[in-house]
């Protein structure tokens, strides 16, 4: 397993973090924080140029058609900020469904939309019952009509467009995923409350649905796709919490080093240098968890297993970084200007995000016949 970088994608990650660093300064994220959506067109338009939404889009239907370790280095850069907007959630996820689900004809209708920008689109799966298995979608088409209720979209708010799943009309046992414009009447879409960053509920009522909104063939469970197409994003999700993770190293490391106390930086006291241990432990093993990942992902090896472990580390890492972090930092940490508290929120979300560590642990122990 090759853990150095290529020259393009040592290119992909300066040419990030230099646009990080001027496009989302930490007062720039503070202020898209006191938004409902997280969102803005213009930085959104900005993105949008450099060409990151279509990183994995097919070089056919508009995009660069990047490897998933390619994006997985722009991702741990933007992790770094937080970033927050629809980037993972259009970008990545709803583009590997899409890939997974959808047809030729609506693949080359949508991809190049969501390469462009034109489109927003973000998967919406779990619901009240909670769960991110297959027995947990509820929500049924009847009458060629939708009612009822997904939670924890994550971008639900600044989305044009929704990746729905729901169980088949013809076959209650099946999956269907359906593409559903958010400005069709009957949808109403509201912000989760609490210590969340974009994520929101969105209700149907009498939303009709045509087969044509149907992705593929809609005599086809795609339980299976669909699942295909979340794994394959979760390495790259995983990045973003290790550039979190990251982040909150660097600012713990440098607060040690600059706070002084009884005559001396609080870094030289044995129980902080504790605290930043564990920090780097954690940060650690999501790094070479995440990376394993997407060795095996890329090689065709398989990558199951080794998926679930990264998703269980890195979201188990990125939360225990941020406690760390504010152990280390005390008072100062918990002040919303000082920044440090726009990484505890996003670990927070981010957590339970396609699966929190104790479902994925329970994948692990399945495929290990436990």
């Amino acid at each position: 397993m090759d853990l150095s970088l290529s020259p393009d994608q040592e290119l992909i990650k300066n040419t990030a973090r230099e646009f990080v660093s001027q496009e989302f300064s930490k007062e720039t994220i503070l202020e898209l924080d006191l938004t409902e959506s997280g969102f803005n067109k213009d930085l959104w338009d900005s993105v949008c140029e450099i060409g990151w939404l279509g990183i994995l889009v097919p070089e056919k239907y508009g995009g660069s058609e990047n490897s998933l370790t390619d994006a997985a280095v722009l991702y741990e850069e933007l992790g770094r900020g937080p970033v927050p907007g629809p980037f993972f959630s259009s970008g990545i996820l709803s583009v590997n469904i899409l890939l997974q689900t959808a047809n030729e004809k609506q693949k080359a209708e949508i991809l190049p939309k969501i390469a462009s920008g034109e489109y927003i689109v973000t998967p919406a799966i779990t619901e009240p019952s909670y769960g991110w298995d297959k027995k947990y979608i509820n929500l049924s088409i009847e009458n060629n009509s939708l009612t009822g209720t997904k939670l924890f979209v994550q971008d639900g708010l600044s989305a044009t467009h929704i990746l729905c799943a729901v169980r088949s009309e013809k076959n209650k046992d099946s999956i269907s995923i359906v593409f559903i414009d958010v400005n069709s009447e009957g949808i109403e879409r509201k912000q989760l409350e609490g210590f969340l960053s974009a994520s929101s509920e969105i209700s149907f009522e009498s939303v009709k649905i045509t087969d044509d909104m149907i992705l593929g063939d809609i005599n086809t469970d795609q339980w299976d796709s669909l699942y295909t197409g979340i794994l394959n994003s979760l390495p790259i999700l995983c990045s973003y919490q290790v550039g979190g993770s990251q982040a909150v190293f660097d600012l713990s490391v440098e607060y040690s080093r600059t706070r002084k106390q009884f005559g001396q930086s609080i870094g030289r006291f044995q129980r902080v240098q504790d605290h930043i241990i564990e920090i780097v432990n954690h940060l650690d093993a999501a790094r070479w968890t995440t990376y394993e990942a997407l060795w095996k992902l890329e090689s065709n090896m398989d990558s199951n297993t080794s998926i679930h472990l990264a998703s269980a580390v890195s979201s188990e890492a990125y939360l225990k970084a941020c406690d760390g972090g504010h152990t280390v930092h005390a008072g100062i940490g918990s002040l919303r200007e000082y920044g440090l508290t726009l990484h505890t929120q996003m670990s927070r979300t981010l957590y339970h995000f396609l699966g929190d560590p104790k479902f994925h642990k329970r994948k692990i122990a399945k495929s290990l016949n436990f």
